[in-house]
């Protein structure tokens, strides 16, 4: 027979039983010392008489936002189309919290058939959509503004790399796109497709440089389709020998030989000399990534054949930065590659083709000068001259403080493995503690 509390001198918790819901099975409890009964515990404390529980004080976090991509492979070749792509890439993009920014991050790039087969558009006339806008009112004055500050967006990519930088061109990419779902001239609205697709192109490459594979992708696929509605073929190459280059870097050389390919095709008849060299040092990473060793020499060479040709030729602004210096940082670039599994045969060829290119570009290209450094300190320590790299690693690091390249502070990290050891000497140990410093940061 249960003990009435009364009788032992005891009183009930207050307000428990009147706590309950109705229809609740009503319990009494004892005492402090007396267990809680289980559902008690979930119980709110005011209504208890008590304190606030713990995880009564946890805001509840709002569902993080699904982001919606459009499925870009499947989008029609319209300039429509492209508009809309722009708009939603750029609008998630300018909004996007940290959860989503790390998704971002990890998302992996699409290769294979299914990145290929949705660019053989890039080789077809662009269609029109027909469908009735409101005018637009920009004129020859307010593209001059646009193109201009563009190629500034430009000029920071190459330069800095990513960044803080790259939230500005999603802004001024985002106010473009609306200008194109406005009815403009139509030399106009040719000449903002190019601004889109140059903007397009920067925001790509600030996004493969931060580490972003897909998100670089999506901002590729925008610039390609933007240059296509813009009739310009020859920033489309660019476009896809960009493309080529991403797909080296997660290791797959054959997508990136077809994209190189298909750039190819489609200004065959038409390309300058600095484009067509460009295109050939993309084929011969290709085929040095793939091991073809002849291949690679040959494309080089084909590269060395058509640069020698571009003197006096005009070509577009943004293929300017491929030069003699450029030419000989890639192929450099090249032959680290293949020196790391071939040291004897390839390390010194690469360190003179490596230290060409600092001779000639400079500390003004700054991304590119601190990859030409930290490759160069590679070299040394391939070739076994200890010196020459704790002084070149000391060299590189300084150069890499000074940009804010993700791809130069993965370089850098590869580097590393190189000055570790309990044998290493003085000025490595050095050069050592400064990466980590600046690794750290």
């Amino acid at each position: 027979m249960p003990v009435r509390l009364a009788e032992r001198g005891l009183r009930p918790a207050a307000g428990l039983n009147d706590a309950l819901p109705q229809g609740h099975p009503k319990r009494v409890v004892g005492c402090e010392a007396a267990p809680v009964v289980h559902q008690a515990q979930h119980l709110p404390g005011p209504l208890l008489g008590l304190a606030p529980r713990p995880w009564e004080n946890q805001t509840p976090r709002p569902p993080a936002p699904t982001e919606e991509r459009p499925p870009s492979e499947e989008v029609p070749w319209r300039p429509d189309a492209t508009v809309g792509l722009a708009d939603h890439l750029t609008r998630s993009d300018l909004v996007i919290n940290r959860r989503a920014a790390t998704r971002a991050l990890s998302a992996a790039a699409v290769n294979g058939t299914a990145l290929l087969d949705a660019l053989e558009g890039w080789l077809q006339p662009a269609s029109d959509d027909g469908k009735p806008r409101r005018r637009g009112r920009l004129g020859e004055r307010d593209l001059d503004a646009l193109e201009a500050t563009t190629r500034a967006f430009r000029t920071w990519d190459h330069q800095y790399g990513g960044g803080l930088r790259r939230k500005a061109i999603l802004g001024q990419l985002n106010e473009v796109a609306a200008a194109l779902d406005e009815h403009q001239r139509e030399p106009i609205e040719r000449r903002l497709y190019g601004v889109m697709a140059q903007l397009a192109g920067s925001a790509a490459t600030m996004a493969w440089d931060a580490g972003q594979q897909r998100r670089a992708q999506d901002y590729y696929r925008v610039a390609l389709r933007a240059a296509h509605a813009a009739g310009d073929t020859h920033f489309g190459a660019n476009v896809l020998a960009g493309m080529a280059r991403q797909m080296l870097y997660v290791n797959h050389p054959q997508d990136a030989l077809e994209l190189v390919r298909l750039a190819q095709d489609g200004v065959r008849t038409s390309a300058g000399p600095r484009l067509r060299a460009m295109l050939h040092t993309r084929e011969a990473w290709a085929y040095a990534a793939m091991g073809r060793h002849a291949a690679f020499h040959r494309a080089t060479r084909h590269a060395e054949d058509a640069l020698s040709s571009a003197a006096g030729v005009e070509e577009p602004y943004w293929i300017h930065y491929f030069d003699t210096a450029e030419l000989a940082g890639v192929t450099g670039g090249r032959l680290l590659d293949l020196a790391r599994t071939d040291p004897h045969e390839h390390a010194a060829a690469a360190s003179q083709e490596i230290r060409a290119a600092l001779a000639q570009r400079g500390p003004d290209a700054s991304r590119s000068h601190a990859l030409d450094w930290i490759g160069l300190a590679e070299c040394s320590f391939l070739l076994g001259d200890v010196t020459g790299a704790a002084e070149t690693t000391h060299h590189a690091v300084s150069a890499a403080a000074r940009t804010q390249s993700g791809r130069v502070r993965q370089q850098l990290a590869h580097l590393y493995p190189y000055t570790v050891g309990r044998d290493v000497p003085g000025p490595v140990r050095e050069a050592r503690d400064k990466i980590r410093d600046l690794l750290a940061r």
